[in-house]
């Protein structure tokens, strides 16, 4: 399966290791804003041995319609900025080129354009895009489904520069609907990323917990995605909808 890549930041760099090492994708191509290493290849930067091409260019004065057909790929995975399924997002869907965005935040509008997209194309967004976060998402949905009127807090841990709270916390909050005053934010040293979702209940708690201790992880979760997204058709997905088969045993899917 043939994947282009977009955005070559510290998760985009780690996005690119984990797909060079796995031998059942190919990455055909890196996708910067900046001009800096273009035309030099994400394998040698990685220092991999991958016969992948990996080649690097510049968004800057691309005709991204004439480079999808000259660079043809299956699959992109977007781990740049908020503003880049403007660039992108249409011409690929047009191609019929599946979408995995791993950006961790979009507004009302960029929402709004990717359901656009999903009627014609097969589009998947999450803002942590890790399995393992995404698991305990749905643990957490399930027990609260169990005990609806269970208090419930939400402990965020990230590095020291990063700014805001985080996507995922922001996700779990709206899924478990609780307020987000609820979630509780540490920034601290180089901590990659972690969540942990407490339930008090009468004379004893459950605690979930989620630790990313490589940004790796994000690689993982994206072809883990890539790899199930495959077999479905146009629409927009969440993780929800890849894990849910696996959890009720239920194989099907939605392919209308």
């Amino acid at each position: 399966m043939k994947i282009g890549l977009i955005g070559f930041g510290k998760a985009g760099k780690a996005v690119a290791n984990v797909i060079l090492q796995n031998p059942d994708f190919s990455l055909e191509w890196v996708l910067r804003s900046s001009k800096n290493m273009e035309n030099a290849s994400a394998k040698d930067f990685l220092d991999s041995d991958s016969n992948d091409k990996a080649e690097i260019f510049s968004q800057q004065n691309l005709n991204l319609s004439e480079f999808f057909t000259d660079y043809p790929v299956d699959i992109i995975i977007d781990f740049s900025s908020t503003e880049s399924i403007y660039k992108y997002g249409k011409i690929a869907s047009e191609k019929k080129i599946q979408i995995i965005s791993a950006i961790s935040h979009y507004g009302t509008e960029e929402k709004q354009l990717l359901n656009e997209l999903a009627k014609t194309n097969t589009v998947f967004w999450s803002p942590n895009i890790t399995l393992g976060v995404n698991y305990l998402l749905f643990a957490a949905s399930l027990l609260k489904n169990i005990a609806p009127d269970v208090d419930i807090e939400v402990v965020e841990e990230h590095f020291k520069a990063k700014s805001g709270v985080s996507g995922t916390a922001i996700k779990i909050a709206e899924t478990l609907d609780i307020e987000e005053s609820n979630i509780n934010s540490v920034r601290a040293g180089g901590i990659v990323g972690k969540h942990e979702v407490i339930f008090g209940f009468p004379y004893q708690t459950v605690r979930l917990v989620h630790e990313s201790i490589s940004r790796e992880a994000f690689g993982s979760g994206a072809l883990f995605v890539a790899k199930h997204l495959k077999n479905y058709s146009k629409g927009l997905y969440n993780f929800e909808d890849i894990l849910k088969p696996f959890f009720f045993g239920d194989s099907h899917k939605n392919l209308s």
